[in-house]
């Protein structure tokens, strides 16, 4: 049995709702069904009148506690069961625990004669007791067609009718009666939709091979409601609703940034990548890379720990996983962490709406961050522009709403205007990556630029970028006096470069060489003159002392001789006396 974890809106004051479990039924309901009155569920074969019933019925008994009665005039309980079975639901448990009661009214049509004034007496017996036995609150009858089947007296039908509405609302119990749609009304007998308090409209229509479920609030008495028709999914999860078209403008926006994955490409954008919860969109014609710019977003968002959900249109993930090996993106590393999922179907596969859906509920179960749509022009073959348009609108609304941050993809035809997307979405997207193939010179050569990046500073520059076993590379941007070059001429003009910077470095080299040697050179000149002057400075040193001690010696050798010069004429003179 799956568990529904959807919040139940508050009941409108005056009118008491009954809240049905069903995924988005009670956002547009504002809270649910009126309770404790009946609604009329019509709609043609097959478009899922009597699960919707049971699908009510179960999720009252095993979310809010209410038991339920399933009266039955075509299936028996075992049919019933197995039916319900494949939307995960165990009525025989249920039953087993005394909160559901499924009662089957055989009604042949060949064995009914009427005959005599006839009552719904023994209906209203046979009902009462089954509510009784199980304290039930809730009640479902399917169809009343069946009931009414075989009556031919249209005055004593319509007083029956009402009789059964009135009874119902008289025992509390909140109701859901289905009935076939008529040819020109929305029942049959085109009474029961004036009776019912609420009357709901299940459709299902088929338009270029593609069939699509709509619901529609037709009536809704004492209660605002949302007024559109919405798609609705049916399958293994049961009902789910999609109300995107109440969605409004009304969201708050985070103001942090996430990587593209690719260094160089978010220092176009400022250095800091994405705003979270902005909506991306990576367009180009075919072979210019728009996959491989998903792929990077998507293992990005894995590498910080954040849940991707990668939505392709028209690779298996297997061969989607290959391919981007080539170029150094291993996918399938976060698919078995549970950090990756894909949802990948063909855009024919069902209507633009079931797409919706789909993706609604993934959302809705895998809760993840960021999500790409590879690619969303695909979609131009499920419907009509207008139609498409609308539904990305749709999406791109809901996927704000949720702070989700998402990247479309939009392959553009060779021949249209590059600045417009196939499928018309440019105005609701924050950000634009436009991919370009450039060819001259006998090669193609893939640019990437910028085109708008909403509330956000980011290059103006195209760059070149390549596909290398490491992912995008983006290409610094080569300008030289003929502008800018990509491509082979890039190429040519860098070993160009190349050599005139290493010839220009040799050269500088041969002449740093020249410089050294002369500097040696000088550097020995001024040693050898250094030591010739220090030779000479000792001789010129040592001959001027040796002066200097012959003068003082000459001197010397005069003071002595003036000395004994004057003895000797001191004894001369004695003599004389």
């Amino acid at each position: 049995m799956r568990k529904k974890t959807q919040t139940v809106a508050a009941a409108s004051a005056g009118l008491l709702k009954c809240p049905t479990g069903i995924p988005g039924l009670d956002q547009i309901t504002n809270g649910g069904l009126p309770q404790g009155r009946t609604t009329l569920v019509c709609g043609g074969s097959g478009s899922g009148k009597t699960l919707f019933g049971m699908e009510f019925l179960v999720m009252g008994a095993t979310e809010y506690g209410e038991h339920g009665v399933f009266m039955s005039f075509e299936e028996n309980a075992d049919e019933l069961a197995r039916n319900v079975a494949s939307l995960g639901f165990d009525v025989q448990s249920l039953v087993n625990k005394k909160q559901l009661v499924v009662d089957h009214v055989r009604i042949e049509r060949s064995e009914i004669e009427e005959t005599g004034e006839y009552n719904l007496e023994g209906l209203f017996i046979r009902l009462g007791y089954a509510i009784d036995s199980v304290g039930a609150k809730r009640v479902v009858l399917d169809t009343i067609e069946a009931l009414f089947a075989a009556l031919a007296n249209a005055g004593i039908l319509r007083a029956e009718l009402r009789r059964l509405f009135r009874w119902l609302k008289d025992k509390g119990v909140t109701a859901i009666v289905t009935g076939e749609r008529g040819e020109s009304g929305l029942t049959r007998h085109g009474l029961e939709e004036y009776v019912s308090d609420c009357v709901i409209l299940l459709d299902q229509r088929v338009s270029e091979q593609v069939a699509t479920r709509r619901l529609r609030i037709v009536k809704y008495r004492g209660s605002a409601h949302g007024t559109n028709e919405y798609p609705f999914l049916l399958d293994e999860q049961g009902f789910t609703v999609v109300p995107l078209t109440a969605i409004s403008l009304q969201y708050q926006v985070p103001t942090d940034f996430v990587s593209t994955g690719i260094a160089k490409l978010d220092a176009m954008l400022g250095g800091r990548g994405y705003y979270r919860g902005g909506a991306l969109l990576v367009s180009g014609t075919a072979g210019t890379g728009k996959s491989s710019i998903a792929a990077h977003f998507a293992e990005a968002a894995c590498r910080r720990g954040e849940r991707c959900l990668y939505c392709n249109f028209e690779e298996s993930p297997d061969q989607f996983m290959r391919n981007m090996r080539s170029i150094g993106i291993d996918l399938k590393h976060w698919v078995d962490k549970g950090l990756l999922r894909f949802q990948a179907a063909r855009p024919s596969t069902y209507g633009l709406e079931m797409h919706l859906a789909a993706v609604e509920r993934t959302i809705d179960q895998f809760q993840p961050t960021v999500v790409a749509f590879d690619p969303v022009s695909s979609f131009e073959v499920a419907g009509s522009f207008p139609e498409g348009k609308a539904m990305l609108m749709r999406l791109v609304d809901f996927l704000k709403s949720r702070q989700i941050t998402a990247l479309f993809t939009s392959l553009t035809s060779g021949g249209s205007p590059s600045e417009q997307s196939e499928v018309g979405i440019s105005s609701l997207i924050d950000i634009w990556l436009l991919l370009r193939n450039l060819e001259q010179g006998g090669e193609r050569t893939r640019l990437l630029y910028v085109l708008k990046a909403r509330g956000m500073a980011h290059s103006n520059q195209v760059r070149e970028f390549l596909l290398t076993d490491r992912g995008v590379d983006l290409v610094e941007v080569y300008m030289g006096p003929n502008g800018i070059l990509t491509g082979s001429s890039r190429a040519f003009q860098e070993l160009t470069d190349e050599a005139t910077n290493l010839a220009l470095g040799r050269n500088a080299e041969r002449r740093r060489l020249v410089i050294d040697h002369k500097r040696k050179a000088l550097e020995a000149r001024i040693a050898e003159l250094q030591s010739e002057f220090e030779i000479e400075r000792r001789e010129m040193e040592e001959a001027i002392a040796e002066a200097e001690g012959s003068a003082q010696s000459l001197l010397a050798g005069r003071i002595e001789a003036g000395r004994q010069r004057e003895g000797s004429a001191s004894g001369n003179s004695g003599e004389r006396k």
